[in-house]
């Protein structure tokens, strides 16, 4: 993608992540404001986001400069940037959305069908943060400059924590030897903070009231289909007790997926009255991505998530039918 050539001669650009944004998706939002406000002078640039958990908030830079009411007091930019989603999951942005002149986006979800006026979706990328470095990367500056000598600490510093969220620390399946090569010319620049240090603080740092409901989830964690899949349920009463919500349940569903056996984990929290936010990871013998979207969620084919309203035992057996579906297709094909 030729990012200047998209954006034009645009004098406001808003720049959205989706909801409950995570690490990649708040991580690409900074890091593509800092790099458009370098390249370009006399533009409003704005991040509208949803609110993110504290440790993002201690290490991700210029945290002062993002909305994170998602609001804004321009009635129509120039250009809407939305990364690392669709637009049906932007929250309180979706007017800015609606509004603008010009729609541009940026995604690595195979979810993502494409939407707006420009869509630059890579499925085999591993984070909208890795995409955001190829874009700056690649692109040459309406003065002739590369894109490339712009890249400074902050920047680095904001797509370095978006990959390693997004990769679990360089783990998870969506690491490619392009992921690898991206996060060490970003490791170059971090001067101030050593890559160690923000691993540790925004992947693995949980606080002990976390530690406290991961605890309870695994305690109340069953395993069914002969050990092969594990589900946890949190309902709202729980969550209360522990005054926790959702962005304190991070990483859940993770753990369950390391249980011996497991080749499919389910974790879900009462986000209210018999409406469930869903997690779900695979070990790649179930694309889950297929099955959040049936429910209007998405993701990759390991790693999904959707919200459902329903019975939390009828979710449960619903997406058991679902894994049955697939797991027998898979057999008829052999």
């Amino acid at each position: 993608m030729k990012i200047f050539e998209e954006i034009g001669n645009a004098k406001t650009i808003a720049i959205s992540g989706h909801l409950d944004p995570d690490g990649d998706a708040i991580g690409a939002s900074v890091g593509l404001l800092l790099f458009l406000k370098k390249a370009l002078h006399d533009v409003r640039i704005d991040v509208l986001s949803g609110n993110v958990k504290d440790s993002l908030k201690r290490y991700m830079p210029n945290v002062n400069d993002i909305c994170f009411d998602g609001i804004s007091d321009v009635e129509k930019y120039d250009v809407f940037i939305m990364l690392d989603t669709a637009d049906d999951r932007l929250g309180n942005a979706t007017e800015y959305y609606n509004n603008a002149v010009k729609k541009i986006n940026i995604d690595h979800h195979e979810s993502n069908s494409g939407c707006g006026d420009v869509s630059y979706i890579k499925p085999d990328v591993s984070s909208t943060s890795e995409l955001i470095y190829d874009i700056i990367e690649d692109s040459v500056l309406p003065d002739g400059r590369k894109g490339s000598e712009l890249i400074d600490e902050d920047i680095a510093r904001a797509l370095y924590i978006g990959i390693i969220t997004d990769t679990g620390v360089f783990k998870y399946s969506n690491t490619s030897e392009r992921t690898m090569q991206v996060g060490g010319r970003l490791m170059t620049y971090l001067k101030t903070i050593e890559p160690g240090t923000l691993i540790d603080n925004i992947f693995y740092a949980k606080s002990y009231i976390q530690n406290q409901i991961l605890g309870r989830a695994l305690l109340e964690s069953m395993l069914f289909r002969d050990g092969t899949c594990i589900v946890s349920v949190l309902d709202e009463k729980t969550m209360d007790f522990y005054h926790v919500d959702g962005k304190d349940t991070d990483g859940i569903v993770s753990q369950l997926m390391l249980t011996e056996g497991v080749k499919i984990a389910i974790f879900l929290h009462e986000i209210k009255p018999m409406t469930y936010k869903v997690s779900l990871r695979s070990d790649g013998s179930v694309n889950v991505a297929a099955i959040a979207s049936f429910y209007g969620g998405g993701g990759h084919d390991r790693a999904a998530g959707c919200t459902i309203n329903a019975p939390y035992h009828d979710i449960i057996n619903n997406i058991s039918d679902s894994i049955d579906i697939q797991l027998a297709g898979k057999q008829e094909n052999k």
